[in-house]
C-alpha cells in the first residue's frame, strides 16, 4: 500500500503552444524511447535468476515505475489544458503569455513572461500565472504598481513595458 498524500493545490489550466509541444515531447521521449530500453534492461535482468539481489532488476522496476506515473501525469494533464495560441485582443493590459518588465525602487528593471504553471521556469524568466507576482501583475497596464507579499516583507515594483511576442 501506497504513503498517502494531500491532494496537489488545483493549478491552472493554460499552456503556450511551445509549453504543450515541450509536454509533448516530454511524453513521446519516455513512452517511445526511454521505456522501451529500461524494459529491455529488466528483461534481461530478470533472465539471470535470483531478482531479489539484481541491482539492475530492482532499480530498472523502479525507473519503470516513476516513467509510468509521468506519463499518466502528462497524458491526463494535456487532455486538460487549454492551449492558448493567439495575441489577446487589448495588448495594453497584462495577461498570459505578457512579457512584462519590473522596475523596483532602486531603478533595477527585470523582464518576466507570464506561462502556464507546467511551463515556468524562473531562470528563464518565465513565471506561473498562479505565482503571486505574476497574480499581482494580471489585468495591470504600464506605469501601475504592483505590491508582492513575501514571508516577511512586501515588495514594490512598477510596470514599465508590456509585450506581446507571435506565438511561433
Amino acid at each position: 500500500m501506497g504513503r498517502w498524500r494531500p491532494p496537489r493545490p488545483k493549478s491552472s489550466a493554460y499552456i503556450t503552444a511551445a509549453g504543450a509541444r515541450a509536454l509533448k515531447d516530454e511524453l513521446r521521449e519516455l513512452w517511445k524511447v526511454e521505456r522501451p530500453k529500461v524494459t529491455e534492461v529488466v528483461h534481461e535482468a530478470a533472465k539471470n535468476g535470483d531478482r531479489s539481489e539484481n541491482g539492475d532488476y530492482i532499480y530498472g522496476k523502479k525507473r519503470l515505475r516513476e516513467i509510468d506515473s509521468r506519463v499518466r501525469f502528462l497524458t491526463k494533464r494535456l487532455e486538460s489544458l487549454t492551449i492558448v495560441d493567439r495575441l489577446p485582443d487589448d495588448q495594453s493590459r497584462v495577461l498570459f503569455g505578457a512579457w512584462v518588465t519590473l522596475e523596483d525602487d532602486n531603478g533595477k528593471e527585470r523582464c518576466y513572461q507570464i506561462v502556464g504553471p507546467d511551463e515556468f521556469d524562473v531562470s528563464a524568466g518565465k513565471i506561473s500565472m498562479d505565482s503571486p507576482l505574476a497574480q499581482a501583475m494580471l489585468k495591470k497596464q504600464v506605469d501601475d504598481e504592483i505590491m508582492v507579499h513575501g514571508a516577511e516583507t512586501e515588495q514594490v515594483y512598477y510596470i514599465s513595458a508590456i509585450e506581446y511576442k507571435p506565438y511561433a
